[in-house]
């Protein structure tokens, strides 16, 4: 377990340098890496970057759709880079 989450830190910050903030309206693909630390039940199918450096994701509620946070198994927030302070 500790190795998959090495390798899940390892990947994120492999990727910090090279990723930015999605425009508004426009998603992107997720890597297999981001993928594999992502919970089960999220849509993945699309997903942006926002400006806090997270992944988002479009869940479609019965009221309204909106975007939430992608979320690990052990409940955290998958991000690129820290949030500007």
């Amino acid at each position: 377990m500790k190795a998959l989450r090495y390798a899940g830190l390892a990947a994120m910050l492999g990727m910090m340098g090279c990723v930015s903030t999605t425009p508004e309206g426009e998603t992107e693909e997720l890597s297999e890496e981001v993928r594999a630390l992502a919970a089960p039940g999220q849509d993945l199918s699309q997903v942006r970057i926002e400006s806090d450096g997270c992944y988002w994701y479009r869940y479609e509620g019965r009221v309204e759709t909106t975007f939430l946070p992608v979320m690990t198994r052990d409940n955290r927030m998958i991000c690129v880079r820290a949030p500007d302070t």
